[in-house]
């Protein structure tokens, strides 16, 4: 089933692709929270010997390629086909493919970590469980998620607002958190940080890792 949602969020990001990919052609290098965060990630994947990542929502490939650069292989992922082939040219070493956080195309246990980098802030608050539940599925264990996210002020609380490319929410770290502890997943850190002047909200970040399976 597609949702009409999902096929405005895809148009919007095709008809930006190119400005979208403008802005974000070395942000990273003004972000240190963002650089930190994404640094303390790939230690930790790493520390478990690393393996495949996927940068689901994966935009331009920026994200992808910065967690090459600190030795995590990794490919991309995105609703918009314009993004994927415009991230293709902009990274022509790396793998990016056309897919859905929804309907992930990805195994049982194949990655050893996965980003959502300001990717889930599009999707309806009520199909975000069954999205956790995917990113669960897909990695192994002691695998790594690291979510990006703009936060709601107040504890357990999503709110809508209006995203520069499309419909968007801001979630409660809390909230956030809650869930995928529900999906199955330990919490491993938390950040938010004020906003920098060309942001309108506080900026979230939340790492979980999925536990061993359990024996016998």
């Amino acid at each position: 089933m597609t949702h009409a949602d999902v096929d405005a969020t895809r148009t919007a990001y095709d008809d930006m692709a190119e400005l979208y990919t403008e802005f974000a052609r070395g942000n990273l290098a003004t972000k240190p929270f963002d650089r930190a965060v994404l640094a303390a990630f790939a230690e930790r994947l790493l520390a478990n010997g690393s393996g495949p990542v996927a940068d689901i929502g994966c935009g331009p490939g920026r994200i992808a390629a910065h967690l090459e650069s600190l030795g995590i292989p990794t490919f991309g992922m995105d609703l918009s086909p314009r993004m994927i082939e415009l991230a293709r040219n902009e990274f022509p070493g790396l793998r990016f493919e056309v897919g859905s956080m929804e309907e992930l195309t990805i195994e049982d246990g194949a990655l050893a970590g996965l980003v959502a980098w300001y990717s889930l802030i599009h999707l309806p608050p009520e199909r975000v469980p069954h999205v956790l539940n995917e990113f669960y599925r897909v990695l192994r264990p002691k695998g790594h998620a690291l979510l990006a996210f703009q936060a709601a002020d107040a504890a357990d609380t999503v709110l809508a607002f209006d995203h520069k490319v499309t419909r968007a929410y801001r979630w409660s770290p809390d909230r956030l958190a809650q869930l995928a502890r529900d999906a199955g997943f330990t919490v491993i850190a938390r950040m938010v940080c004020a906003p920098d002047p060309d942001e309108r909200f506080d900026q979230a970040y939340l790492m979980v890792a999925k536990v061993d399976d359990p024996v016998g």
